[in-house]
């Protein structure tokens, strides 16, 4: 009987849990994407669902070649151009991401870009990027860009690269330091938590694909 009853409310609790994180969920999404229908994000570089071209690619050389490329071309390792249009009222601060979806990796990360700014030009997540702060991005080499370079013969072999751009009604505060700068999860933590507060007004996203591996 004793036991019974524990895996009862061993169910319910699950229950209540899920349903608390589905709420949550809902809630986020709908703030999320109030203004969906409107806010855009676009590239000059690149069409949604395509290849990211060998500009956007790293350049990381291994016997004279670059690894990160199928054919050993030499990457430019330069952001793309990016672009949004009809950011929401009382709009203050973006943020953008380019996250590998594939390997859950940062390649990049902006944030605290002002209001006024509607577009970034190629190359502008360089090192000491005047656009906005970054952070260390997955390559933990410097607070800039850095393109692609998945493995080769790695299944799955093609990557999927989400950039999005983020509507928000205030400026984010990320813990720092000299020694400890901030990185893509201390960015995404500080986004949890503006999007519980109801801080993020829109969201828009831009996807590229890109594999080192012949077809």
């Amino acid at each position: 009987m004793k036991s019974t009853m524990n895996k009862t409310l061993y169910r319910l609790t699950i229950c209540l849990v899920i349903g608390v994180a589905a709420n949550l969920t809902n809630l986020a999404r709908a703030q999320e994407n109030q203004f969906s229908d409107a806010f855009q994000l676009t590239s000059s570089t690149f069409a949604n669902n395509s290849t990211l071209p060998i500009e956007t690619i790293h350049n990381i050389i291994s016997n004279n070649v670059n690894v990160c490329s199928i054919d050993g071309s030499v990457g430019q390792n330069e952001s793309p151009a990016l672009s949004w249009t009809n950011a929401p009222p009382g709009t203050r601060t973006f943020v953008v991401v380019d996250f590998d979806v594939t390997a859950a990796f940062t390649q990049w990360a902006m944030y605290n870009i002002p209001a006024t700014t509607t577009q970034l030009p190629e190359n502008a997540g360089v090192a000491g990027s005047p656009y906005g702060s970054q952070v260390m991005n997955d390559y933990f080499a410097a607070e800039q860009y850095d393109g692609p370079c998945p493995p080769t013969n790695d299944p799955p072999n093609n990557h999927r690269y989400v950039f999005t751009v983020y509507a928000l009604d205030e400026r984010l505060k990320l813990p720092g330091s000299a020694d400890f700068l901030p990185i893509g999860e201390t960015l995404y933590q500080a986004l949890i938590v503006a999007g519980r507060q109801g801080h993020i007004l829109a969201s828009a996203t831009l996807t590229g694909f890109y594999s080192t591996t012949p077809d």
